[in-house]
């Protein structure tokens, strides 16, 4: 043999040596662990979930619809079933483990050995650091993903789409509709994620069970503070002074007069370093302290206690309650903040009275149609069972009002006509709900006190201290009327008060709400039945005129 063939040999030899030093002998090959149905049908979770999620997540990304099932599908459901899969071939793997003890040790398979001299073994093992670093990846980013989603606009007012729908609704309609429902009902911090996350557990158990509350109950009792609400975007303690403001109502008379008031509305301010303390707004004088004990809605309130910036106290009391000290130190007493006030500023419900009154103001109901508010608030105060009958009979019961009884009008106005009912059927999925027993008489607005007692919760002149002084109730503390026009004529109140356009004699110290319900526009106190096509003064004519009651 030739010195180069031995040469080759040799080196030939060598390697196989090197090759046989640097992999030690591998043991007989034996079934892998995961060749099992139990780990087999993990399998299939792990890589059918895997497809979807990659799936709709380009189609999230290549489509512009905001579908809230789509983003719990993504981002909730599926990684989790991705989860379970994995947990479901853990499961196969041990039980396969447990299973081949009976067998020979040889059959057994044995552990992972980490040896990174080995090719073989340092290949898998950086497959395996590559595979588990996308896989932390995805896991991070879909956590993040998760995250969001649950924060989103779409996740509260849409998933649960029959419960929430009048919320969600209306806060599409309010000027809050950019700011995300998580500004005021989550807050930020892990502590208030968490507590928002299990009280949503506690949420989705009454919409399976269907135990949720028609309509939804409102307060919140749980509501985080104005302070670190409202706060954030508003300035309470500025300074604002009076601001003007027009406010129209029209009539329900043939021609839907235009009545009009104008005012000066006393904003005022809450701190004496910005500002007077003193107009509507003194409620927020930081030097101040109001707290009050109320009903669980708290429309009735039963007790104030108001204290200065002197530590001075002075407690009101409603007319024929009687609190002991134990029965108020043992109530629940609530510091008074804005959305005592405010209690409507994202999820507002417009009476109907209130709602066509915008509608005519804003020229999308045809003023010239005969008695249109008297019959618009008509077919939108029906009791209906739900929206599709509200609509089938606004679409019937207002064009048929003007066939029958104005068929002139009906013939040379029929676009007027259609157009009316578009808009009515608009109002009425906007601001009202029937499936959720959801509306402005569920939802008082505490703003004013026209169709709700409001302010005069407490100013209503019937809350006193135990010596007889009263919180004060005259028109003139929180606005001025500079004039008001109705039926065409202007009057000017010298006293800077409000003038009803008839005198109603004993019942003039009557609150508004009383009477105005917004609904058919007027509800009479001595319960006279429909009559919302009367104006009042077809009764109350002469203006010197006192009723009585027999």
């Amino acid at each position: 043999m030739s010195k180069d063939k031995e040469s080759k040999v040799n080196e030939e030899a060598e390697e196989v040596s090197d090759k046989e030093i640097m992999d030690e002998k591998e043991p007989p090959k034996v079934p892998s662990l995961l060749h099992n149905y139990i780990s087999l049908i993990g399998f299939v979770f792990v890589f059918t979930s895997l497809a979807s999620i990659i799936f709709l997540f380009v189609l999230e990304f290549t489509t512009t619809s905001d579908n809230p099932y789509l983003g719990v599908l993504t981002y909730v459901l599926l990684p989790s079933f991705l989860v379970f899969g994995l947990f479901v071939v853990l499961v196969g793997v041990i039980w396969e483990r447990q299973r081949r003890r009976k067998y020979s040790p040889e059959e057994i398979a044995a552990y992972p050995i980490l040896d990174l001299n080995g090719p073989r073994r340092r290949r898998a093992f950086l497959t395996f650091l590559v595979c588990s670093f996308i896989f932390l990846m995805m896991s991070a980013f879909g956590s993040y993903r998760a995250f969001e989603y649950t924060e989103s606009v779409e996740f509260c007012g849409q998933l649960c789409h029959s419960v929430m729908n009048p919320e969600f609704v209306a806060y599409n309609a309010s000027p809050h509709s950019k700011v995300r429902c998580v500004e005021c009902h989550v807050g930020s911090g892990a502590q208030n994620y968490l507590r928002a996350k299990f009280n949503g557990v506690r949420q989705l158990y009454g919409v399976i069970t269907n135990s949720y509350n028609k309509p939804i109950a409102t307060p919140v009792h749980n509501m985080r503070s104005a302070n670190e609400t409202c706060s954030k975007c508003h300035w309470s303690e500025k300074y604002y002074g009076e601001q003007f403001r027009v406010f129209n109502h029209y009539g329900y008379d043939e021609k839907n007069s235009l009545n009009q008031t104008r005012m000066l509305v006393k904003v005022g301010g809450g701190s004496s370093e910005t500002g007077k303390a003193d107009g509507i707004h003194w409620h927020m004088n930081l030097n101040n302290e109001v707290s009050f004990i109320s009903d669980e809605r708290r429309q009735n309130i039963q007790w104030v206690r108001m204290k200065d910036k002197e530590g001075n106290v002075t407690e009101y009391f409603a007319k024929n309650v009687n609190l002991t000290v134990e029965q108020i130190e043992k109530s629940d007493k609530r510091k008074m903040d804005c959305i005592d006030c405010h209690n409507r500023p994202t999820h507002i419900y417009l009476s109907p009275n209130q709602a066509v009154d915008q509608s005519l103001d804003s020229k999308r109901l045809d003023v010239s149609l005969p008695y249109l508010k008297m019959k618009a608030v008509e077919v939108l105060s029906g009791s209906y069972t739900n929206t599709e009958e509200a609509l089938n009979a606004i679409s019937t019961n207002f064009p048929e009002y003007y066939k029958t009884t104005y068929p002139d009008v009906y013939a040379n106005q029929k676009p007027a006509i259609d157009a009316a009912v578009t808009e009515l059927k608009r109002i009425y999925q906007t601001y009202f709900f029937p499936e959720m027993k959801a509306d402005w008489q569920a939802h008082p607005n505490n703003i004013g006190h026209r169709t709700a007692m409001g302010c005069f919760r407490c100013h209503d002149g019937q809350m006193a201290t135990k010596d007889g002084k009263i919180i004060r109730n005259e028109c003139n503390i929180c606005h001025t009327t500079i004039d008001q026009t109705f039926g065409g004529k202007t009057i000017t109140p010298t006293d800077g008060k409000f003038q009803h356009p008839v005198n109603l004699g004993d019942y003039g110290d009557f609150k508004c709400a009383a009477c105005h319900q917004g609904n058919r526009g007027f509800q009479h106190p001595l319960k006279l039945g429909d009559i919302s096509k009367f104006q009042c003064v077809e009764c109350h004519k002469d203006q010197t005129y006192k009723v009585k009651i027999n």
